[in-house]
């Protein structure tokens, strides 16, 4: 590899993770400020709730066709657009609460999920473009970037809302801020394979819907809905279950989420070079063990400090399973618009469904032991990860280096 392709694929890797970051900052930043929606359009928690379903609605139609839009523009101009829809989506949003219209705050938050939903298998295919180029694994500090931009717009949402700036103000300027990096950054992307490559392998066309019946593919999409919905039920019940399961404040539950977010962050920065150490096999299967561990202590803990130690230990144990399932699913660089699309919307369902099936079985035997139930899914992700063994692996010692 000549100087300057070196170069280019740094500063391809650099720009990677400016949109990784950005993407997460965009997402917490919006989220934090959800109260202040509840309040300017007078909504209940429910309403509020079925309002948010818009985004995830969104998503769910973007994703699937997430890969071919790729394969048809690029990742770059994918993430441009999308940066585009969510500036409008956000200026849509703004003008809505203004207003006091649920119904434009709806259709804005639509169009706000589209985007997200094509930035985010975009971002994640540039991603492991750049892992192969660089011949070494990487994903997981791109999904390390995710975890701190979005620490960050949680911060400067509660700082924003704590200054009493109104949303429709904190909206604009992250519409600004959106539009300056989703225009430059995709600027030093690698560029994708064309159209053409993608749609052929071995002198035959692929055809529509192919990575939807591709095994490998599936069973990579249920060991990343293992891990979504480890994650997403810390996000969204740690706190919570901290407050009712041991009867701690709420500030000791935030403290609580807090670590095992912390615990996540670092894990994913720490996590390519014990993959490419280890292999990322058996990463993927300690992955889910820690988790599954750390599950156990903190349901089972008496106390706090117990409750943190398993709190972090699951959140280590969280970080590395969807970047990886990221990376399996890209390894094979002609197919890995689709089938990083069709992983990520098995992951996004999880996501989305997983917490609110929570706090159904949580009114009935506490949200503290309700959170067990997903023990199921960490472990048959664990009985799974041989799924995403690399493509080219012919061996074991193979298996403990990046081989995509």
């Amino acid at each position: 590899m000549t100087a300057n392709k070196e170069i280019n694929v740094q500063a391809a890797a650099v720009a990677t993770f400016v949109v990784f970051a950005m993407n997460g900052l965009v997402f917490a930043s919006w989220a934090a400020r959800i109260p202040a929606v509840t309040e300017a359009l007078s909504l209940t928690s429910g309403q509020m709730g079925t309002l948010l379903l818009c985004i995830a609605v969104g998503s769910l139609i973007a994703l699937p066709s997430a890969g071919w839009v790729i394969n048809r523009i690029g990742t770059g101009n994918t993430v441009r657009g999308a940066g585009v829809v969510v500036a409008v989506a956000g200026l849509g949003i703004a003008l809505a609460l203004k207003v006091g219209s649920v119904i434009l705050t709806a259709v804005g938050l639509f169009f706000f999920g589209i985007a997200i939903g094509l930035w985010d298998v975009a971002q994640n295919i540039e991603g492991a473009d750049v892992e192969h180029r660089m011949k070494r694994t990487i994903m997981p500090q791109f999904h390390a970037a995710f975890s701190g931009g979005a620490f960050i717009g949680a911060l400067l949402g509660a700082g924003l809302s704590q200054l009493g700036v109104g949303l429709p103000a904190h909206l604009i300027a992250i519409v600004a801020l959106v539009l300056l990096t989703g225009l430059i950054a995709p600027r030093f992307f690698i560029p994708h394979a064309a159209p053409a490559e993608a749609a052929e392998v071995d002198g035959e066309r692929a055809k529509p819907g192919a990575a939807w019946r591709d095994g490998r593919t599936l069973l990579i999409g249920v060991v990343v809905l293992g891990a979504t919905l480890t994650e997403g039920a810390g996000n969204d019940w740690i706190s919570k279950a901290t407050v009712d399961g041991l009867h701690a404040s709420e500030s000791v539950g935030a403290i609580l989420f807090a670590v095992f977010v912390a615990g996540m962050t670092l894990m994913r920065f720490l996590g390519g070079s014990v993959i490419d150490r280890f292999g990322r096999v058996p990463v993927l299967r300690a992955s889910m063990a820690a988790a599954a561990a750390g599950l156990a202590l903190f349901v089972f803990a008496n106390n706090i400090i117990l409750a943190g130690i398993g709190a972090v230990l699951w959140g280590v144990g969280a970080a590395l399973t969807f970047p990886m399932g990221m990376s399996a699913a890209a390894d094979d660089p002609k197919h890995a618009a689709a089938r990083v699309s069709v992983v990520s919307t098995i992951g996004y369902i999880a996501f989305l469904a997983g917490p609110p099936l929570l706090g159904y079985l949580g009114d009935l035997t506490g949200i503290h032991r309700a959170l067990l139930a997903i023990g199921a899914p960490i472990l048959l992700a664990l009985l799974l990860a041989g799924a995403a063994r690399p493509l080219k692996a012919k061996s074991a010692s193979a298996e403990r280096q990046y081989s995509p």
